[in-house]
């Protein structure tokens, strides 16, 4: 598998997106959509219940997602943002035209060959992997590419390098620096604009 990469553009992006709406791949959107709006390890994304991200009681998305991840045991808290509750609602919707299953205790990203057990990590690869090839997205890109994507793009939006440290829980600076994918096009542009 190698390092993965960030997906550096934000047309790739919206064209991944597309992608899987245009296929009726509701799922995969969803998927997609999650990962690069949480920055969480793919572990943890296909490990969600339903309850884990909407109230039944008050038949709402909720606004925080909190989980403890599974390869740290480090506890996090999420802000939903309007990205990945718009593909989570859409999924819910999808769901109940399919007459799938929605209760607090079940999976959110379903495989295909039960009820309740969710997608497999390699299953989920080969999706993202498969898509990333069709719209020739540049560099290695697979699961891991939806979490360094956000630090990514909170790095161009100017967020804090020890904010982005802290969301994604590493425990060291050097850790964060590699998630954030910079080359030297980029390192270029910096002495391009800071021209004294």
């Amino acid at each position: 598998m190698g390092t993965m990469s960030p997906i550096k553009n934000r047309k790739k992006l919206e064209a991944m997106k597309k992608y899987f709406l245009g296929k009726n791949e509701i799922r995969n959107y969803a998927l997609f959509c999650v990962g690069i709006n949480t920055a969480l390890r793919i572990s943890d994304i296909l490990n969600l219940k339903w309850g884990d991200v909407y109230d039944f009681d008050r038949r709402r998305f909720k606004k925080h997602l909190e989980l403890t991840e599974k390869k740290t045991h480090k506890k996090n808290m999420i802000f939903l943002n309007k990205g990945a509750l718009y593909a989570l609602e859409k999924l819910m919707k999808h769901y109940k035209l399919e007459n799938v299953k929605i209760s607090a205790e079940h999976y959110i990203f379903l495989g295909r060959k039960s009820a309740n057990k969710p997608l497999s990590r390699s299953q989920a690869y080969r999706i993202i992997k498969e898509a990333s090839k069709i719209l020739k997205i540049e560099g290695n890109i697979g699961c891991h590419s939806l979490r360094k994507t956000f630090g990514y793009f909170a790095a161009l939006c100017k967020i804090s390098s020890i904010l982005i440290m802290n969301i994604y829980n590493h425990s060291s600076f050097a850790i964060t620096k590699r998630y954030l994918g910079i080359d030297q096009d980029e390192r270029d542009r910096v002495f391009m604009k800071v021209a004294l």
